[in-house]
């Protein structure tokens, strides 16, 4: 492998620092044996963006999850995925996570939930006009929602870790690559060499908004995955994914893999792959994710 990314230079690309958010209101919700609290933040621009919180009832410091959530063209899903799910998901992860003794953080990313005021495409050609990318935008934001995550008294910040499918899959490695903060990432359903996905055309398939004008003179998306080596990483595939096909797997992966063996990590690198299944959480995927995060950033007892 060649010399390793530059990381300052993907923290550009990423906008980290670029997007800070205030926290502007925070009210309680009912929930059954666990906390849920609906929080709204207030971006540089102005801009409300609302964000949900799940935790254990216990205020004693507690491991967390920046939760991203996923795309599927369903933009008045945001946040909300914590606790409503999804249908690409086996059910909603904010309870499950709050009774494993899990915080997770949840924020609308632009043209999502509560933001889904104009469309992404607007939104994209707007930034990309600007010399800066909508996926910019929504890394730096949720950079900022890990300041404030990492900030709460009940969060322990050294475990804390980061989760995401499609959408928030590739947002959760990209941030990860650039914010050592996140001890352990597991992401679903969106991990492939992006040069392959231009040759064969599947690139087509992803929005707008992936689009970071650069990103792949900086480094591959195998070489990004690899910058978290040596903290874990959980890399679940299907290889019925259209958005994710085989071969441009195998090309990152092979360069991911690489990396964590030049940090004598490779057994941090954990890779869930299924023959049969497509763009979906599968049931064998939820088990190991929450197999993977009780390995590594524990649970609160």
């Amino acid at each position: 492998m060649s010399d390793r990314p530059s990381v300052s230079e993907l923290s550009r690309l990423f906008e980290i620092g670029e997007h800070p958010l205030a926290l502007e209101k925070r009210e309680a919700a009912e929930a059954d044996g666990f906390v849920v609290e609906n929080l709204v933040f207030r971006t540089n621009d102005g801009e409300a963006a609302p964000a949900i919180l799940t935790r254990p009832e216990s205020d004693d410091p507690a491991p967390a999850i920046l939760y991203l959530h996923a795309h599927g063209n369903r933009y008045p899903i945001g946040a909300s995925e914590l606790l409503d799910g999804r249908p690409a998901l086996q059910g909603p992860l904010g309870p499950v996570f709050a009774r494993l003794g899990y915080v997770a953080l949840a924020i609308d990313m632009p043209g999502f939930g509560g933001r889904a005021t104009q469309t992404e495409s607007a939104l994209a050609k707007a930034r990309l006009w600007r010399g800066k990318s909508l996926a910019g935008q929504m890394l730096g934001e949720q950079a900022s929602a890990l300041d404030w995550l990492a900030a709460q008294p009940f969060v322990d910040t050294s475990r804390i870790g980061a989760f995401g499918i499609s959408m928030g899959a590739t947002f959760g490695y990209w941030l990860a690559a650039v914010e050592p903060r996140i001890a352990a990432v597991a992401h679903l359903c969106c991990y492939a060499d992006f040069e392959l996905l231009i040759e064969t055309g599947a690139h087509d398939l992803h929005g707008i908004y992936l689009t970071v004008p650069g990103l792949l003179n900086a480094a591959s998306n195998g070489e990004t995955a690899g910058l978290i080596a040596p903290r874990p990483q959980l890399i679940g595939i299907g290889d019925r994914d259209e958005l994710t096909p085989p071969q441009a797997v195998d090309r990152a992966l092979a360069e991911t893999r690489e990396a964590y063996a030049s940090e004598g990590a490779s057994d941090a690198l954990v890779v869930h792959r299924e023959a049969e299944t497509g763009h979906q959480e599968s049931p064998a995927m939820r088990q190991a994710v929450l197999e993977f995060f009780a390995g590594t950033i524990g649970s609160a007892g």
